[in-house]
């Protein structure tokens, strides 16, 4: 079998948040799945409830993404048709704090994936990139033509390897790259089984809120209430992580269909298209809750911006996906996570 025939896909992190929800999507359409996580932020719990969950199993490597022999390896022994790259650091204010681990991981992780994958000759690779690699955006919404300006180190690393990508698609026609750039992955999988299980203090909202719901964290802090926004809060274009794993199987497909590498659009955007405070996911979260959750305001945290939310229209037009999701259902979806598992995987 060729590999623009097999079935086999590469995700990287796929036993993370986002990458565990991806595989889902794509067993589910019938791709055949092979795992590679080093578990530093993720548990093999997660994969077994992929497997409960779609009742088809995933070839599971735990490894590094750096690790050259681990990558050279894998693909001896799997014949691989694409890849997507989930692995890698995404907290905004752990990269202002520790900057070196963060291009250490996100950068050099994927020199190392595309070298090996170069050498295997597996020459299609869909890459998670951020909404952070626009910074500070002169206005919203936010298309794909906006100047690439990020304005902490975690935007920084996913812009540097949006270019080394392009480099390499600029040098070799032959390899098929497209980077999805998402705004704020939140929720579940609707089951209830599979969720966002953060190590230590959560850095993003919905996991905070939800470990504040579920008692593992005394109140909420917002950081600022003094930004040029409606309530003064931040505002984010949040998108059920169900609806993004659908965009990347809709990415992925049209990239393995694509007659030709120039037909694939270098990056889209996945997001809603509309932006929430965090006010208002705080008062959405409490319907879902059932109760108010205590929360202060705090002052503003380094590398945050004001408002932040996509015009997702040329992946509605080019990929036919959109968020179908509403905040309501995020919200509900992450409650019902969280509640099931109070202690996430491990509880």
């Amino acid at each position: 079998m060729s590999r623009q025939q097999s079935d086999h896909i590469l995700v990287t992190g796929g036993a993370g948040y986002i990458g565990s929800h991806v595989c889902v999507a794509l067993l589910a359409a019938g791709f055949r799945v092979v795992v590679l996580d080093n578990l530093d932020n993720s548990s093999p719990r997660s994969l077994e409830r992929i497997k409960q969950i779609t009742n088809r199993e995933v070839d599971f490597v735990q490894a590094d993404v750096r690790d050259a022999d681990a990558l050279d390896s894998l693909f001896k022994s799997f014949d691989i048709a694409a890849v997507v790259h989930c692995a890698g650091l995404k907290a905004v204010g752990e990269s202002v704090a520790n900057p070196a681990a963060y291009y250490n991981v996100n950068v050099y992780g994927a020199m190392a994936l595309t070298e090996a994958m170069a050498k295997a000759d597996v020459k299609c690779l869909l890459f998670s990139s951020s909404a952070t690699v626009y910074g500070d955006p002169d206005r919203v919404p936010i298309d794909e033509s906006f100047p690439l300006r990020a304005t902490n180190p975690y935007g920084r690393t996913k812009l540097f390897v949006e270019h080394l990508l392009n480099d390499l698609a600029d040098g070799d026609p032959s390899w098929r790259i497209m980077s999805l750039r998402y705004f704020n992955p939140v929720g579940a999988h609707i089951s209830g089984r599979l969720g966002e299980d953060p190590t230590g203090i959560p850095n993003n909202l919905f996991p905070f809120l939800a470990q504040v719901a579920v008692g593992r964290r005394p109140h909420l802090s917002v950081f600022g209430n003094d930004y040029p926004t409606p309530d003064g809060t931040g505002v984010r274009d949040y998108i059920h992580v169900e609806d993004l794993a659908q965009g990347h199987l809709k990415a992925l497909r049209f990239m393995l269909a694509a007659q030709d590498s120039n037909a694939i659009p270098r990056a889209l955007n996945l997001g809603t298209g509309k932006g929430y405070s965090v006010l208002e996911c705080l008062a959405a979260f409490e319907q879902a809750v059932g109760h108010e959750l205590a929360h202060q305001i705090t002052d503003r945290r380094p590398g945050d911006i004001a408002e932040c939310f996509a015009d997702p229209q040329m992946a509605n037009k080019l990929l036919d996906w959109r968020a179908e999701m509403t905040l309501e259902q995020m919200c509900q979806d992450h409650w019902r996570w969280q509640k099931g598992n109070p202690n996430g995987y491990e509880g």
